[in-house]
Order: structure tokens, then sequence, then C-alpha cells
């Protein structure tokens, strides 16, 4: 609870990583796996999702069908289709009820681990150079679902997806 009468969110993380916790490279994804575009739409289409400025600008645009909220540090910053904010309780706070998809980057994952109930995880079975990686997590997590998928034509790498929630 945050207010009396105010319920928070819940914080839900969707992130595809490597064997070595690598997230990006460049500022971009370091891999193309169309299916894992397609399960990210799938979870994410019809809420909020909540994204630094620099995973906004990789993306180019918003994201259709849902509300998308941007962290930043620059002041002014907008951007046609997003609502910017400089602190990352006072974006929880505007997302109100309901389900906020932190879609990162590294800093904003970072800051989301202890508020979120649940982490989405692709997890790419090939390593992949990268100069960005997702922080370490701990064990405080259950794996509660997973569904493996072999490389093929459309996909170098096998991946996992997998659906962690936290313990207790």
């Amino acid at each position: 609870m945050t207010r009396f009468g105010e319920i928070d969110p819940r914080v839900e993380i969707v992130v595809a990583m490597d064997p070595d916790r690598v997230i990006g490279r460049n500022n971009a994804l370091p891999w193309h796996l169309p299916d894992d575009l397609r399960h990210f739409r799938r979870l994410t289409t019809g809420h909020t999702v909540l994204m630094g400025r620099r995973t906004h600008e990789s993306i180019g645009r918003p994201l259709p069908e849902r509300r998308n909220l941007v962290l930043t540090r620059q002041p002014g910053w907008t951007a046609p289709g997003v609502e910017a904010f400089a602190d990352f309780e006072e974006a929880l706070q505007a997302a109100g009820s309901g389900r906020v998809f932190v879609i990162g980057g590294a800093e904003l994952f970072e800051a989301a681990l202890p508020r979120a109930a649940v982490l989405h995880l692709t997890r790419v079975h090939q390593r992949y150079p990268g100069d960005v990686r997702f922080p370490e997590f701990g064990n405080d997590w259950v794996l509660v679902w997973a569904e493996e998928h072999a490389p093929d034509e459309r996909h170098a790498s096998g991946f996992t997806f997998q659906r962690l929630e936290r313990r207790g």
C-alpha cells in the first residue's frame, strides 16, 4: 500500500539474457529472436510498460496498445506517446494499480528488482558479446513455468521462457 486507499502496482520484469546475463550491446539486443518478441508483446499488451530513456530511444517509438512510462534524468525531456518521470517511485505512483512491466535498461532493472513480484525471463542459450548485463538477483525466486525452444531457421540460438515468482 502507498497512501490510504491506494494500491501499489504489481511490478513484473521482462528481460532476455544470455548465460552471462548479457542483455544488450551498443543500445540494442545482441540477438534476433522473433518468438521472444511475440512472447514479449503477448505479456505486455494492454498493460503499462516502464523503461529507461535509452531503452525507449532504442525502440524508437511508443509501444502500441500499452501505456508507456519513461524514466529519465534529463529535465524537460518529452517524446510523443509517452509519460516521462524523473523518479522510479513517482513513475510507479502514476501507474496506479495493475501490472507494470519493467522492460529495461540495466539501471532500471536494478531499481525494480527489490519491488518485483515476477521475473519473466528469456534465457538465451548461446553466449553473446555485450556491454550491458542484468543485475544479480539472488535465490529468493521460484521457477513456476518454463518452455524451451530449440534453434531453428528463424532463431540462431535456442532459448527458454521462464516465469519466476518471489518466494513468500
